[in-house]
């Protein structure tokens, strides 16, 4: 009897700790469980992306507010087209700035939006007009040395 109890409590603790693994990995993975939510499309075009990736997160003051679902190169204009699915509950005005950011030094690359003043504003489909692109550090560091090696 004592063995059976120890036993069925040990398998349950073994299914606790694969469900919490598995939890952590697709928080890790950036993944969404919960893909309900309400979403519109915006797209942006970005002369460099450096290391954004699809599903890389949009923050707008630290909060995640959508996701990058897609990343082509346009051939006509020879630039990146970043398309991203926003949460319907956030809503930006149309004169809003995106930049590709970095978290830390070397951390993940994310799109952060600023919102301007404008009373108009985005819905589906809409492209952001006003985008910076992201900083390479090699290409800083190329200017550094450069500006240093003319003085």
């Amino acid at each position: 009897m004592q063995r059976t109890t120890l036993d069925l409590w040990v398998g349950i603790f073994v299914i606790v700790g694969i469900g919490a693994l598995m939890m952590l990995s697709l928080k890790v993975g950036n993944l969404n469980i919960n893909s309900s939510t309400q979403s519109y499309v915006l797209t942006g075009h970005f002369e460099n992306i450096g290391g954004l990736k699809v599903r890389a997160p949009v923050k707008s003051a630290g909060v995640v507010v959508g996701r990058v679902t897609n990343i082509q190169f346009n051939t006509q204009t020879y630039d990146a087209v970043v398309t991203m699915a926003m949460d319907s509950s956030f809503s930006f005005p149309k004169d809003t700035f995106a930049s590709i950011l970095t978290s830390g030094l070397l951390g993940e690359q994310y799109i952060g939006l600023s919102a301007g003043g404008d009373e108009v504003m985005l819905k589906d489909g809409d492209n952001i007009m006003k985008t910076n692109s992201a900083m390479v550090l090699e290409e800083l560091i190329g200017r550094f040395l450069f500006n240093k090696a003319s003085e």
